[in-house]
C-alpha cells in the first residue's frame, strides 16, 4: 500500500482552491476517488455545481447554511455556522478513519484557526487520524506551523501583480 501524501497550498495569492482542485482531477484520472469538503465559503456556488458534474469520482460537500462567505455573516450567523462547521470537521474525521476515499481536500480549513473556530491542535489532531494511504490536501491563507513536520509538500501561492 502507498503511503498517502499531506499537501499543504497556502498564501495570500488567489489560486489555493483551484490547485487543489486540479490535484483532485488528476487523482480522479487516475481511478482516485475524491472528496472536497468546503469551509467558510458559504453553500455550494456555481462552479462548485460544474465540479458537482464529475461525480461520483469527484464529491464537492459543504456543510453551511448561509449563502454568503463566514466573513460577511452577523455575528449570531457565525456562531451557527461554526456549528454546522464543525459538522463538516466531524464528515472529514469520519472519512479520513474509514477509508471513505483515496484523495480528500479540506478547502479553507488553515482558515478555521485564523478564525478561532478551531484551536491549531484540534487541526493537527485531525491530519494526524488520515489513513495511512489516503492523500490530503490543505488550503488556507496562514499555514500553521504545528502542520509542518507532517506536511511532504507545502506550496505557498502569493500575487506579484
Amino acid at each position: 500500500m502507498e503511503k498517502g501524501q499531506i499537501m499543504i497550498i497556502c498564501g495570500e495569492g488567489k489560486g489555493k482552491t483551484s490547485a487543489a482542485i486540479g490535484r483532485g482531477i488528476s487523482g480522479a484520472s487516475k481511478g482516485k476517488s475524491v472528496i472536497i469538503i468546503r469551509f467558510l465559503k458559504g453553500k455550494v456556488k456555481e462552479k462548485d455545481e460544474f465540479i458537482k458534474r464529475l461525480e461520483p469520482e469527484i464529491k464537492v460537500f459543504s456543510f453551511e447554511k448561509w449563502d454568503m462567505d463566514y466573513e460577511f455573516l452577523s455575528p449570531e450567523q457565525q456562531q451557527e455556522e461554526a456549528v454546522n462547521i464543525r459538522n463538516g470537521l466531524n464528515f472529514a474525521r469520519k472519512v479520513m478513519t474509514t477509508d471513505g476515499c483515496d484523495l480528500l481536500i479540506l478547502d479553507e480549513v488553515l482558515g478555521l484557526v485564523d478564525r478561532e473556530i478551531i484551536k491549531e491542535e484540534e487541526l493537527k489532531a485531525l491530519v494526524e487520524a488520515k489513513d495511512e494511504s489516503m492523500e490530503l490536501v490543505l488550503t488556507g491563507i496562514n499555514m500553521c506551523e504545528s502542520l509542518y513536520p507532517y506536511a511532504d509538500d507545502v506550496v505557498k501561492i502569493d500575487t506579484l501583480k
